[in-house]
């Protein structure tokens, strides 16, 4: 208990910077052994070589309210509490054994839960937390790998999770499996060289340069009709440089539903941080927001993070399935009947996901989700929204920057309807936009990510954290962007 209140009192009294200074990082460097200590330093000594040494050297995502890089988002203090609970209990959440642990009914709860605060609807039978929305793309391609394959086998035949991603291919007559998306998530690619299909499996059928995020549903089309290849097509529900959705409406969804049934394709959506737009109010404030998101329901899975968006420690992501069986088919662990929980409604999540041996993370998003509620999490996320909106208006106005992703006509903030989270902007002189990622990250005042629009360097501010305040921070931001312009005059 006394470590406990140490480091919180550390968390407490530390600044909204969001980097650590340079000195801080070259005395923690220094600090660092260079080899391992023969008798060991002792618990005391140690403790005070972590606090002393190396947390002034940490950055500043859950410190700072102004932390705007990688969608990191914070860390609620009720999540902070669990996840000290969570370490100080040390639950293996593998095996389904009721009796023994309460954990894996908590996990079973909150999935359950999150699925609520989405509106996805009920069916989602496979469902499972991960280490993250990567972990989470492996598991739904994996799955669509799994039943693109068995759709072209016989009935009763063995698939992919037995025999084989080549054995399977050659009895079914598939020559390649491809994966078609727009803009799609670096961890898809990954995704791909993992289960075997490759990177170069991974193809954009974006809507051209206007809206490249955009899923093009005639090449979709017509990509779905080659014959002896099987698809996956994986939505982005959020892409990463613009928050910006595959689709637009409710109609555009229900016609890929259809071409994906029409093909025996699988249709994934890679929901990250967006999807978590279909939390906000009903309002006409993020009608729009809505409405791209509409019928993300009809997917057959789901990937996504709850350590962006609902703020629990790293690392947790969600995956969810409409079939089960599907998932248990990749997944199972067979031949180890010490691991066997026995009949029940509740499948061991070893059965069901990559890890064997798993850490309690689902025990922070319950708490969240019981914390907060409905409500009390779309509120957050409005906040985030508004402040996204607002410094769009600015940069929109500015003489100095460009805002790259822009509405028509944006004269209200209303008119900034498609912002979610994610900002993205550059300044128009390219002598400072060369450079405009690190002039404003060495104010430490707030931190951006750098990135590429158009062949030219850009910002990318990406709003998360459960600490905004729309007006004092629409102020720094607005300061630290103006203080950038007149250091290079």
């Amino acid at each position: 208990m006394e470590t406990f209140h140490r480091i919180q009192s550390l968390v407490d009294s530390a600044t909204n910077d969001t980097l650590p200074s340079s000195a801080s990082i070259v005395r923690a460097l220094d600090s660092l052994p260079t080899t391992l200590p023969s008798t060991g330093l002792g618990e005391e000594a140690t403790k005070t070589h972590l606090l002393t040494d190396l947390v002034p050297a940490f950055n500043g995502p859950k410190t700072s309210a102004n932390y705007y890089g990688f969608v990191t988002g914070g860390v609620l203090p009720i999540a902070e509490f669990a996840d000290h609970l969570v370490t100080a209990f040390d639950q293996n959440v593998q095996v389904h054994l009721p009796a023994q642990s309460i954990s894996t009914v908590v996990e079973h709860r909150a999935l359950d839960a999150l699925v609520e605060l989405l509106d996805l609807g009920h069916g989602w039978e496979g469902k499972t937390f991960t280490t993250g929305a990567t972990a989470a793309n492996i598991l739904g391609l994996a799955c669509g790998r799994q039943l693109v394959v068995q759709k072209h086998l016989a009935s009763g035949e063995p698939g992919v999770g037995e025999i084989g991603l080549l054995a399977a291919c050659v009895k079914a007559g598939i020559r390649e499996i491809q994966v078609l998306t727009a803009m799609g998530h670096s961890s898809l690619y990954k995704a791909a060289s993992v289960i075997g299909l490759g990177r170069d499996s991974v193809k954009d059928i974006g809507s051209g340069k206007q809206e490249p995020w955009r899923i093009d549903i005639d090449i979709l089309e017509r990509e779905l009709r080659r014959e002896g290849v099987a698809s996956i097509v994986v939505l982005s529900a959020g892409e990463v440089n613009t928050g910006r959705f595959s689709t637009n409406s409710l109609s555009e969804m229900l016609k890929i539903r259809e071409l994906c049934e029409m093909h025996k394709a699988w249709l994934h959506v890679d929901g990250a941080f967006g999807i978590f737009a279909r939390s906000l109010a009903s309002s006409p404030e993020f009608a729009d927001l809505s409405k791209s998101l509409s019928g993300i329901e009809l997917a057959d899975s789901i990937a996504g993070d709850a350590h962006k968006m609902l703020n629990v420690p790293y690392d947790c992501g969600f995956f969810l399935t409409r079939s089960s069986s599907v998932l248990f088919s990749v997944f199972q662990n067979p031949n180890a009947a010490y691991l066997s929980s026995g009949p029940t409604s509740i499948p061991s999540p070893l059965n069901i996901g990559l890890e064997n041996s798993r850490r309690f993370r689902a025990l922070p998003v319950y708490a969240v989700l019981m914390a907060y509620g409905r409500e009390g999490l779309a509120e957050m996320f409005a906040r985030q929204v508004r402040l996204a909106r607002r410094i769009s208006q600015f940069l929109h106005n500015s003489p100095s920057y460009t805002l790259l992703v822009r509405e028509q006509t944006p004269t209200t903030l209303l008119q900034f309807s498609h912002t979610h989270i994610i900002v993205l902007f550059s300044a128009k002189d390219d002598s400072i936009n060369s450079d405009l990622v690190g002039r404003i990250n060495a104010t430490r005042k707030m931190y951006v990510s750098g990135t590429k629009w158009d062949g030219r360097p850009a910002c990318r501010i990406a709003i998360s954290t459960w600490k905004v305040n729309v007006e004092r921070d629409l102020k720094l931001v607005t300061e630290v962007l103006q203080q950038v312009l007149k250091a290079s005059a």
